[in-house]
């Protein structure tokens, strides 16, 4: 799968925006991620494995919080990064 990562996330990542991961779950995935990037995962993922709340997380179409989710094969992964602002 392709991992798309927001720009938020350039200073883990080296500017890398995209990264090609080989887990069948989005917890793979981001593993995998933090194995490449260490910290990386901790910016994306809680202590109680949930989701941050300013992070939104597509595969494909559908948002998607279950760490668990399979990604099915030719799916694409949006990680989305909130901004806040006045």
């Amino acid at each position: 799968m392709i991992v798309h990562l927001p720009g938020l996330l350039d200073r883990y990542t080296q500017g890398e925006r995209e990264q090609e991961v080989a887990g069948p779950s989005l917890d793979a995935a981001f593993r995998e991620l933090d194995e490449r990037f260490p910290g990386i995962r901790f910016r994306l993922i809680d202590e109680q494995e949930r989701v941050r709340p300013h992070i939104r997380i597509y595969v494909g179409p559908e948002p998607i919080e279950d760490l668990a989710q399979l990604v099915p094969d030719g799916q694409a992964v949006h990680v989305i990064g909130a901004l806040s602002g006045g």
